[in-house]
């Protein structure tokens, strides 16, 4: 992958995937339950768009236990990162793994989505496994500054999303997303609001 670890941010994403593991017994946060299927679904998977970020501060919204929000946050300690998840269960694992890992680049919101007003607005709302695009836009647009992106992780590239789409949103990107051990299909749309006169 198009990105260089040092051995502490290398050993701070396996504590992650202890803790993952550990958590995941009894906070239910993810269906994958083989470490080595983790590795790949989750780390790899969170880091395949490591390179391609351009931004300060984001938002990974609808987070669950943390993906690809703390990855990032680790693999950037000078971007911030708010990782918001309505679910109280996943929040507290998340505060867990702020703690032990000391992310003072994560920020954590126990609430929905449309109830956060931020302050400052962010640069970029990452989305891993949210629904549609429109849903994604629609929820999230009071989340961003005007010059702003959404960054939407998928599989196959979303064709009947996009087309759904207001005029007024644009695709600024698509990429190809390359995943070691997988081969299933991902891929990153990039999408920003066009100025409107």
């Amino acid at each position: 992958m198009p990105i260089a670890l040092t051995d502490a941010q290398i050993s701070a994403l396996e504590a992650y995937l202890e803790l993952f593991i550990k958590w995941n017994k009894a906070y239910n946060l993810s269906a994958i339950r083989d470490p080595e299927e983790m590795v790949t679904k989750h780390l790899l998977d969170s880091l395949s768009i490591a390179h391609l970020l351009e931004g300060e501060r984001f938002i990974d919204v609808g987070t669950g236990g943390g993906l690809p929000g703390i990855p990032l946050a680790i693999t950037y300690p000078n971007k911030h990162f708010t990782l918001l998840d309505s679910a109280g269960k996943k929040t507290r694992f998340l505060f867990q793994v702020k703690q032990a890992l000391g992310l003072d680049n994560v920020e954590i919101e126990n609430r929905r989505v449309e109830a956060f007003k931020p302050e400052p607005l962010f640069e970029g709302v990452i989305s891993r496994a949210f629904a549609s695009l429109k849903d994604m836009i629609d929820n999230c647009q009071h989340l961003i500054k005007e010059n702003g992106k959404f960054w939407a992780m998928k599989g196959v590239f979303p064709d009947h999303e996009l087309s759904e789409l207001e005029k007024h949103y644009m695709v600024d990107a698509s990429h190809a997303l390359q995943v070691p051990g997988l081969e299933e299909q991902r891929c990153l749309i990039v999408l920003s609001r066009k100025n409107i006169q």
